[in-house]
């Protein structure tokens, strides 16, 4: 796999979120194709204090700061354009509201999350969420198994949490919904996407396997801060458990693809185009270049 360091690059793809029931959602059609390439974005900034890697696209909007020490690097992504990341952001915003308005499940509000095996569905906390110790997202061998939580203020996991998802499928999904701020504490091992309405905090060696995190979608203040050996990824490869949630599926030369594209090239990151216009040009013949790629085949 290819490394970087922080450059400025930008992927040019734009479409329409649409309506769908979440039992067959999956997480190119929720977060919509720009904000699915991003591991991390902020609205007031990334920093991180240490040796982190993120693996997709990197931005925040309105306030684009990011600051990494060396050696933080990005993999198969890119350091991304205030344009994009708020294009980013508007996805983001249109994904979450989405999510605030599925109707609950089951409510578990002052239930932790530890210990608990849960299969599809939507989970409500009326106010925070705690995690202490290990829960399990049982997807039942299904394709597109979709676990949605609904989080009135803020996620709080306790040191060496884990989120592990088991027989799942390469189009599930898991969706933190988060009404204030997201903290996930040290050597926590997270999957899903984590979409934050203010900030989201990474501890020292916090990972977030298959998964994002969005922040700064409500509050322009919001960011995203990391600490030393943090690692997200839209997809970690045999590390997530069923290869679900990113979006993506790795392929042979290092990159990845998205999963609705299977056959297609690999999505890497292009140049900033010099306008919207353009960008949104990049994307339309990206798409008519597909069509005409399957018609061959």
């Amino acid at each position: 796999m290819k490394s970087i360091h922080l450059v400025p690059t930008a992927v040019g793809f734009v479409l329409s979120i649409s309506c769908y029931a979440p039992a067959s959602a999956s997480t190119s059609d929720l977060l919509g194709a720009t904000a699915e390439t991003f591991a991390v974005l902020g609205g007031a900034g990334v920093t991180s204090s240490g040796a982190t890697t993120i693996d997709g696209n990197l931005g925040s909007s309105p306030t684009n700061t990011i600051t990494f020490p060396f050696p933080a690097t990005i993999t198969d992504g890119g350091l991304t354009s205030t344009a994009v990341a708020q294009m980013a952001q508007g996805d983001a915003l249109a994904a979450y509201n989405f999510l605030a308005l599925q109707t609950p499940t089951l409510d578990l509000t002052g239930t932790d999350l530890g210990g608990l095996t849960l299969t599809p569905g939507v989970y409500n906390f009326l106010s925070s969420a705690q995690l202490t110790g290990t829960l399990t997202l049982n997807a039942g061998g299904s394709d597109n198994a979709v676990f949605i939580f609904q989080i009135g203020s803020a996620l709080t996991t306790a040191n060496n949490s884990q989120v592990s998802v088991i027989n799942g499928g390469p189009n599930d999904g898991v969706f933190w919904q988060v009404g204030s701020s997201a903290t996930l504490g040290n050597s926590t091992v997270f999957e899903g996407n984590i979409l934050a309405n203010t900030s989201i905090t990474l501890d020292p060696s916090a990972q977030i396997a298959c998964g994002r995190a969005l922040a700064g979608i409500g509050a322009t203040s919001g960011a995203v801060t990391m600490a030393d050996a943090n690692n997200v990824a839209i997809n970690a490869g045999a590390n997530c458990a069923g290869g679900y949630g990113g979006g993506y599926t790795a392929t042979e030369n290092g990159g990845f693809q998205r999963i609705l594209d299977s056959g297609g090239p690999p999505i890497t990151a292009v140049p900033e185009p010099a306008s919207l216009t353009l960008l949104l040009g990049a994307g339309l013949a990206g798409l008519a270049v597909r069509r005409r790629r399957r018609a061959v085949i």
